[in-house]
């Protein structure tokens, strides 16, 4: 008895085009992602904590100072800034 080959080289042939697909799209996103990263930026988001399930809080860097924000709730509010790191 001979077994119908075509329909499994259909299935490996559409298998390996999406396991392509996505291969490339998780290349796309590590370089959008190290383009994000890159040096001359002027603002990043340090680190992030939620507080509650409404509330973070926020460190940010602008121009190389670092900021504190309040955000949910009825209101954002800037904590202020930090004073500049101090070396050892």
């Amino acid at each position: 008895m001979m077994l119908d080959t075509g329909p499994w080289l259909q299935a490996a042939a559409a298998l390996a085009a999406v396991l392509g697909l996505i291969w490339l799209a998780a290349r796309a996103l590590a370089a959008r992602q190290d383009a994000a990263a890159r040096p001359g930026r002027r603002l990043a988001l340090v680190e992030s904590l939620a507080l509650d399930p409404r509330r973070r809080l926020l460190l940010i860097r602008c121009d190389g100072r670092d900021a504190l924000l309040l955000t949910g709730g009825t209101e954002d509010r800037m904590l202020g800034w930090l004073p500049p790191e101090q070396g050892p």
